[in-house]
């Protein structure tokens, strides 16, 4: 079945790149202008989840968004798995509230989309550099200080793996420990299926429903004694219980 399915798949990931790149060509000249003035940015990011909503629903995916507890109302670090390239867009179109996304540098480098990184709304993290992931962690101090949500991905990375998830950094349990916000972890559960990363011709892409969980918020002031981490294992067990759910060990 997976050979008869997998031209029809193919298609559809043609189909998303076209979209991808035609509707962010389409919003390019509003985001630039949005982008020049960091006034704007909270525009710029609401015009985002509209783009990131109007390319999901021409592609053929429905959120559908399992919210188990009410948001902090002050700033918090989203720390999500991630398995998917899918993961960035649908980020955008689960929260409203504004958040800065800390992602790998490379994403610099891709076509249109790295204006979101080079403008200075979003975060780059060079990977394999000290120096730049403590400059990327006193950028966050200071967005969260301003009362902005940042979001990363503490696997770092998109795991080959995916869903089974790899273990994470340190990065996001550090920064909640040091300013004291809480953490909201979030679990993609099936984006995977909808646009694998991998080969073109073999891995996995199409419509349907993409699966999210939004957990309670994990407070770092109940880790005051155990430290980083027992609060990194624990996330790490709370993002995870829903792929063991879904998938099996």
């Amino acid at each position: 079945m997976h050979y008869v399915l997998q031209p029809l798949r193919v298609v559809w990931k043609a189909w998303f790149f076209v979209l991808f790149m035609t509707t962010l060509a389409l919003f390019y000249p509003v985001f630039n202008y949005l982008l020049s003035d960091k006034s704007k940015h909270p525009q710029c990011f609401r015009l985002m989840c509209r783009w990131a909503a109007m390319l999901l629903f021409l592609a053929g995916i429905r959120m559908k968004i399992d919210q188990r507890h009410k948001l902090p109302d002050g700033p918090f670090i989203i720390c999500a798995n991630h398995g998917s390239y899918l993961d960035i867009i649908t980020m955008y179109a689960t929260f409203r509230k504004y958040f800065v996304f800390m992602g790998k540098a490379e994403i610099s480098d891709w076509p249109l989309f790295h204006i979101f990184f080079t403008k200075g709304m979003n975060i780059p993290v060079m990977r394999g550099s000290t120096k730049g992931a403590q400059a990327a962690m006193i950028r966050s101090k200071e967005e969260l200080a301003k009362g902005h949500c940042v979001a990363m991905f503490p696997e770092g990375t998109i795991p080959s793996t995916a869903p089974k998830m790899r273990a994470f950094k340190n990065g996001a349990f550090k920064l909640s420990m040091e300013t004291e916000l809480p953490i909201v972890p979030v679990t993609f559960i099936n984006n995977w299926q909808r646009l694998q990363t991998g080969a073109a011709l073999k891995a996995l892409g199409s419509p349907g429903s993409s699966k999210v969980v939004i957990h309670p918020s994990v407070s770092p002031l109940d880790y005051e004694e155990e430290g980083v981490v027992k609060m990194k294992r624990d996330i790490f067990a709370i993002i995870n219980k829903p792929l063991k759910q879904e998938y099996g060990d």
